[in-house]
């Protein structure tokens, strides 16, 4: 039977009928999804969106999203990625970010998809992922996982170093693991969730204030939800997983990616590179916006899920 888990209504602000459930994926890891309806008045749903979120980020980030999808007639979900939010933490310090290899990632979807169909979800069933649940998302696709489309914002197809850093971390990763320090926090970031440290000014999330607040606002009252920098080892992971999808033909299914024309925590060319040679992805630069494109001005997050719900209307069976 499954278990109930905690879910924060007042902090994710979601519709109504809004529940959280403890998952135990197939290598024993318990993590932790959110289900949300459609809005009560609509008879039939048209459909569910599985919402794969970033790296740090947790169920109730999606409160708002799931709101504006259901308005558009969408049930949706959200999930804690093993190593953030609710869900198990690998290492001793739960402030670092960390996975042991990237496609177990996988494993958390495989999960939550068993428990939408226990529970019934609405079908047909689509994606969105933001980020890092952007690089999730894609393997996902690849893999033929059954979603009838796709959005992706600022997906994490090609993580922000230079070259140079790229040599630097692909050297030092095998011998910091000769060294057991693989799990130390990556060079160049805090223990501290972002948004506490850097805070509204020159942040490179959004240039919505209300929406910062709004995301500030659930790990300043819920500390457990948030997460400071990643583990080397889940940088190097990270630059795998960008190998690996590079390397394999993508699937015939409609993509809409969003990218903010400020956009700098992603490497913006790997984005374009692979929108470019993905036949059925069509790449929308949003002026003015940064990293978190659905967590941006009111008229951005219209023009976001507008443009997708139009998408997954098109593309359902």
């Amino acid at each position: 039977m499954t278990e109930t888990a905690p879910y924060f209504a007042d902090l994710a602000q979601g519709p109504e009928g809004g529940e959280a459930y403890w998952l135990t994926t197939s290598d024993g890891v318990r993590i932790r999804v959110g289900l949300w309806p459609q809005n009560s008045d609509q008879e039939r749903a048209k459909g569910t969106v599985f919402i794969l979120p970033g790296r740090t980020e947790c169920v109730e980030k999606y409160g708002r999203g799931a709101a504006d999808l259901a308005a558009r007639g969408f049930a949706s979900l959200a999930i804690d990625w093993r190593g953030q939010g609710l869900a198990d933490r690998p290492l001793k310090d739960r402030r670092i970010g960390h996975v042991a290899a990237f496609q177990d990632y996988q494993m958390d979807l495989d999960a939550v998809m068993a428990l939408a169909e226990e529970k019934a979800m609405p079908k047909p069933w689509f994606l969105i992922g933001h980020s890092m649940g952007g690089a999730i998302g894609i393997r996902a696709l690849i893999e033929g996982k059954p979603f009838q489309a796709a959005g992706f914002s600022a997906p994490m197809w090609g993580i922000g170093l230079t070259p140079i850093q790229r040599l630097l971390v692909r050297f030092a990763s095998p011998v910091l693991d000769a060294l057991g320090l693989q799990n130390m926090r990556a060079p160049g970031t805090k223990l501290e969730t972002y948004m506490i440290w850097n805070g509204f000014k020159n942040n490179l999330l959004t240039s919505d204030r209300e929406m910062f607040d709004y995301m500030t606002d659930q790990v300043v009252a819920k500390p457990d939800l948030g997460l400071g920098g990643p583990s080397s080892h889940w940088v190097m992971e990270a630059i795998r997983e960008n190998d690996w999808a590079a390397e394999h033909p993508l699937p015939d299914v409609p993509v809409l990616c969003f990218l903010g024309g400020d956009e700098k925590i992603v490497n913006t060319q790997a984005v374009k590179d692979l929108a470019t040679r993905w036949p059925s992805c069509e790449l929308v630069i949003v002026p003015g916006a940064r990293h978190e494109v659905p967590m941006e001005t009111p008229a951005t997050r219209k023009q976001f899920y507008d443009r997708l719900a139009a998408l997954f209307e098109q593309s359902a069976p």
